[in-house]
């Protein structure tokens, strides 16, 4: 090797270079290369190389470059902002899913006026080529230079310790460091405390866009300052961010929130408080309509239901160790039942009782409540149980993060051996509802233990974790891990569903328990006379009621399957005088339970047809004075497409059809599809 030169592996090939090389030389000739990964850690192209350094190249557009590039435009957005108001304090600005946020202490909230200007200020440095330079320094060399920031100086002083994983990007245990924006001419225009890596220089921010501000307490604590934040998404090109943004505008036509005010499906009025729902009769009938068809599949494969009180005295979850591991999500306590004498004095000590934030506790008790046998097993407890939670008020969004919410919840008690075949029978189940209400791109993720809140023994947790692996895996969908993501009681296999947009929702979880038998004492007797623990199984299929409510609405973006949908029939006659007839054949529905509704209102004809194209209704059935002669009705479709003359029993049979065998209905080839099959039957 020659005096100068140093032994390299770059992506997998060893090489030798000279030692003042960086990766900047290294891969001059491919613009797309932004970073490297040095021995295993993301770092600039500036880094300094060493002998036996493993190398490899992260390019602009894979997810470690993407990452890097959207934290570069955070450094940028944080420039620009304090361009523009100098006094500007800096909180954090780490990089989420799509893009950035940074947080701003300022006098005055951020308007959408100042997020164009900012915009444009970033526009401006990014074509400038400021380069990103980094620069260890001491903790006393920080401390100085960030001696005006205060959120800065916190960061500092609290290390790593203290901090979460978006904190973090600010700043590292194992060193100190500033990046410094350097213009063409050497000059530093700007500094920031940060771990890195960065981009080269600007230029490499390709697309970009602010998108909104928010309210944010500082480190996430209603204790601390309330900072301002600016969110923003950036892309490796042009075309990703349009197609992003038409995304974005296709979620918004989606938007549960919207849709559900548009239907009048549900509302959280005021008066009751953030995070409970109110289901409005449409709503009503969608929530019905979906326990009804969980209750049958439930009474199909053999559970048993109960139903257990919205409260209880707090020593139940002391037993659970919820009051231990959850207090912080959970109402706090009402003092109740103390009793005192006329002088004040206490006479009969009181307790706390406390709105339920899980079911499984009381469960537990129904599976107490006398001997059981291993005949009984495994013994599964269904319950459309309401459950209650605190969450933040700044965390709270529609349907999806609310304070009050039904869980579709089970509880299968079962010995050792029957384990493995009941999770795999479970998941079957759990997939076969979800794809019944037409879900089918599914994927599984496996939470397992975190190291810091967790009950039960390491050998329990890898028997549980293990198990649920295998049936994971044996499954044949595709496993995704999630360290640490699970409940302190066991780990969890989570069924992540894709929607007609491409979006992923968590759904159905299931997790293994051993911990809450023991802690509460469950026993049966087993065959051979003895006592022992039985396993325990949490299951909530939909997840919360309201929240997989919320999922199905923005899936369809409001046109449900006919057996969903909060109208299923809707009635237009062409005039008052064939409103007879249609009456009579939409009674004859109703007959069948059909939810229908007929417009007999002043309007003419072809405004309650307009009305009713917006009404999202699967059927809407039209009655003219042909269909009156001839005893039959016609269809208009969602798309506008029609079927025109249907005897009245086969209308009647062919709806039917479509309701009970959960069709999705939106035009008349879908209809034609469905007759042609009941057709070939007959």
């Amino acid at each position: 090797m020659a005096e100068n030169s140093i032994s390299v592996t770059i992506d997998g090939e060893v090489k030798e270079v000279e030692a003042s090389q960086t990766g900047v030389e290294l891969f001059s000739d491919n613009k797309d290369i932004i970073a490297v990964r040095l021995n295993g850690e993301p770092r600039d192209l500036y880094t300094p190389l060493h002998d036996g350094d493993v190398i490899e190249s992260i390019a602009l557009d894979s997810p470690d470059g993407l990452a890097i590039m959207r934290h570069s435009a955070t450094h940028v957005m944080a420039q620009a902002v304090q361009e523009l108001r100098p006094d500007a304090k800096l909180g954090i600005g780490p990089v989420i899913e799509n893009g950035f946020y940074y947080d701003f202490d300022v006098e005055e909230p951020f308007t959408p006026e100042d997020l164009k200007k900012i915009e444009k200020t970033m526009q401006r440095i990014i074509k400038s080529s400021q380069r990103f330079q980094r620069r260890v320094v001491t903790e006393q060399e920080a401390l100085a230079e960030e001696a005006d920031q205060p959120y800065k100086l916190e960061l500092i002083e609290d290390k790593e310790a203290a901090l979460d994983t978006e904190a973090a990007q600010d700043i590292s245990h194992k060193e100190l460091s500033f990046y410094d924006n350097v213009d063409r001419e050497g000059n530093v225009v700007w500094s920031d405390l940060c771990r890195g890596p960065h981009l080269p220089n600007t230029r490499y921010i390709k697309a970009f866009k602010l998108e909104r501000t928010a309210a944010a307490y500082w480190k996430g604590s209603e204790a601390n300052p309330m900072l301002q934040r600016i969110y923003g998404v950036a892309f490796a090109n042009k075309d990703e961010l349009k197609a992003y943004q038409q995304r974005m505008e296709e979620a918004a036509r989606r938007d549960h929130r919207k849709l559900g005010q548009e239907m009048d499906l549900f509302s959280f009025p005021e008066e009751i408080g953030p995070g409970l729902a109110v289901f409005h009769p449409k709503g009503a009938a969608i929530i019905n309509a979906m326990k009804d068809y969980s209750r049958d599949m439930h009474r199909r494969n053999h559970y048993s239901f109960v139903q257990t009180p919205h409260i209880t005295k707090g020593k139940l979850y002391e037993t659970s160790g919820h009051l231990q591991w959850y207090k912080d999500g959970m109402y706090p306590a009402m003092h109740l039942d103390e009793e005192k004498d006329a002088d004040g004095n206490i006479i009969k000590q009181g307790f706390d009782y406390y709105l339920k934030p899980m079911n499984c506790p009381m469960h537990n008790l129904i599976f107490k409540s006398r001997q059981r046998s291993y005949r009984e097993l495994p013994l599964r407890l269904f319950e459309f149980g309401t459950v209650y939670r605190y969450e933040k008020s700044g965390v709270v969004h529609g349907l999806t993060r609310v304070r009050g919410l039904t869980q579709d919840d089970s509880h299968i008690y079962c010995t050792r051996e029957q384990m493995k075949d009941e999770l795999k029978n479970l998941l079957q189940f759990v997939l076969k509802v979800l794809k019944d209400y037409g879900l089918n791109d599914f994927y599984l993720e496996l939470s397992t233990k975190d190291e810091h809140k967790f009950v039960g023994s390491d050998e329990i947790w890898e028997e549980a974790t293990n198990t649920l692996a295998e049936v994971a895996k044996d499954s044949g969908l595709e496993l995704v891990a999630d360290p640490g993501g699970a409940a302190f009681y066991g780990p969890k296999i989570s069924v992540q569903a894709r929607d007609a947009i491409g979006r992923t929702w968590q759904v159905s979880t299931i997790q293994l328990d051993f911990n809450l038998p023991e802690r509460f004492g469950l026993e049966y007797i087993a065959k051979d006379g003895t006592h022992q623990r039985p396993v325990m199984i949490h299951r909530a299929l939909f997840g919360s009621i309201e929240r997989f409510f919320a999922i199905l609405l923005e899936h369809y973006a409001g046109a449900l399957p006919a057996w969903l949908a909060p109208v299923q029939a809707l009635g237009v006659p062409v005039a008052d005088e064939f409103a007879p007839h249609l009456q009579k054949f939409m009674d004859s529905l109703e007959e069948d339970l059909v939810r229908v509704e007929v417009d007999l209102s002043d309007d003419r004809f072809g405004k309650k047809i307009r009305n009713a194209s917006k009404s999202k209704v699967p059927f809407i059935l039209i009655a003219g004075e042909e269909d009156m002669n001839n005893n039959a009705v016609s269809f208009r479709f969602r798309d506008g497409s029609q079927m025109n003359g249907v005897p009245v029993d086969d209308a009647r049979a062919w709806i039917m059809k479509a309701i009970n065998e959960r069709a999705q209905i939106n035009s008349a080839d879908d209809f034609r599809a469905l007759v042609e099959g009941h057709l070939q039957e007959a």
